[in-house]
């Protein structure tokens, strides 16, 4: 581990010491995606596949605090849809989660200050306004 986060040789499996094996032979194509980004290092993921695993609520406590790194260097990080997207989906983690990192959540509030409401579109906007209603009392 540096600095308190897992190397980025690592994957997610390894980190979170769980295999899930294959996926079923009912999996959706979004199921398999994820399956598949939990067998890769860390260091490896892209914007998207951040995107797409935190959407899911897929390794939220490894996953969160290295996002807001990035989104610190580029608060409209983009994955494969929108500017922005990789912060929406940090953005739906549940207020329980923020609650039990503060150091986490002030991060992520000093983030949405750099984000001008006339630099993302009405859909983002709200987003962001759910975000801070849901976790107004923090």
């Amino acid at each position: 581990m540096l600095n308190g986060k897992p190397a980025d040789d690592l994957t997610l499996e390894q980190v979170e010491e769980q295999s899930w094996g294959t996926p079923p032979p009912e999996a959706t194509k979004l199921m398999t995606t994820v399956y598949q980004l939990r067998r890769k290092p860390l260091g490896a993921l892209a914007p998207e596949d951040l995107r797409v695993l935190l959407s899911q609520q897929v390794g939220v406590d490894v996953l969160v605090p290295r996002t807001l790194d990035l989104l610190t260097a580029d608060p409209l990080l983009e994955g494969d849809y929108y500017p922005g997207d990789v912060l929406v989906a940090v953005l739906k983690t549940p207020p329980s989660y923020w609650s039990a990192h503060p150091d986490q959540f002030a991060k992520v509030s000093q983030i949405l200050q750099r984000v001008g409401p006339d630099e993302v579109d009405a859909e983002t906007r709200r987003d962001i306004e759910d975000f801070r209603a849901r976790t107004s009392g923090m």
